[in-house]
């Protein structure tokens, strides 16, 4: 894969240092020099040490990454909502993981890009998971098709530009539920299990910020936006608030109605292109099984 750019600057400065500006890190560099890459300035192979001067063209190759062999395909359909040469957005469906485990080796959301990407023969096949869901929560997903643009979006998620925004049904004493709230709670690991997380004055500091969209006397349908992205942060605030989500019954969630799993979907996702630098939104529905819920919610 191949990038351009043109040296602006009027004071001289070596290749290594312009390049780290566009953020390419050491490590590709490193991968660039010895697997294959290369540099060009003003169309000459070029070394890192090379001295730029205003307006030359630096244009860089980095080698294609092959695939992971211990990562197995799985050719259950994709639901692709946006694709280009950088990125990949998908609709995960609940009940399905977004990564392999000990548990679960295959079946999960890698597994599916891994077989999308060698059906369509890219040569970039390394699965890059930019935003991972829990297996039973629904939603968008983000994907970097390649490691330079997943090393970008991870500096968008450390600078808090990469935004997803859920939607939850949860249950309580709703007399006592505000129409909008900050939730922050710090979160630790629960000492009785592997999986579970519980608030605690010893964990790391968490926020969860929600608007009650719909509401009745016994639900309410919520926006959310996370402030910080702990492991099951939503579902741990909304129990510890006394609020659990309908259907999550690892955090004492309402189990009498049909829901099968935890009602959350992330149903929105805003970030920066890491190369157009174009502003992108993406948004999806409500699936089948909340969306019946929450209209029940709406005639109560």
């Amino acid at each position: 894969m191949e990038f351009c750019y043109v040296y602006q600057k009027h004071e001289p400065q070596q290749v290594k240092f312009f390049l780290k500006e566009q953020g390419i890190s050491k490590g590709l560099l490193a991968k660039i020099k010895f697997q294959g890459g290369k540099i060009f300035v003003n169309d000459k192979v070029e070394n890192v040490l090379y001295s730029l001067k205003a307006e030359d063209s630096v244009r860089i190759i980095i080698p294609d990454e092959g695939s992971h062999e211990t990562l197995l395909p799985d050719s259950a359909s994709l639901d692709i909502v946006y694709e280009d040469e950088h990125l990949l957005v998908v609709n995960k469906p609940a009940g399905i993981p977004s990564i392999p485990a000990q548990y679960h080796p295959n079946g999960t959301m890698a597994n599916r890009v891994k077989s999308y990407y060698q059906k369509q023969g890219y040569k970039d096949q390394v699965v890059h998971v930019v935003t991972r869901l829990d297996r039973d929560t629904s939603g968008l997903m983000l994907f970097a098709r390649h490691g330079f643009a997943h090393a970008l979006l991870d500096k968008e998620l450390q600078k808090k530009q990469l935004i997803k925004k859920y939607q939850a049904i949860i249950s309580g004493n709703l007399a006592l539920f505000k129409q909008h709230d900050l939730i922050n709670f710090p979160i630790l690991r629960d000492p009785t299990s592997i999986i579970k997380r519980q608030t605690g004055a010893n964990g790391k500091s968490a926020e969860t910020e929600y608007w009650v969209k719909t509401r009745n006397e016994e639900l309410a349908l919520v926006d959310i936006q996370l402030h910080t992205g702990r492991t099951h942060q939503i579902r741990v605030h909304f129990s510890a608030a006394g609020f659990p989500l309908v259907g999550d019954d690892l955090y004492e969630g309402e189990m009498s109605f049909s829901l099968k799993r935890q009602a959350l979907h992330c149903g929105e996702l805003e970030f920066i292109h890491p190369f157009t630098q174009e502003k992108l939104y993406f948004r999806q529905q409500l699936p089948q099984d909340m969306e019946k819920l929450a209209k029940i919610i709406e005639t109560r």
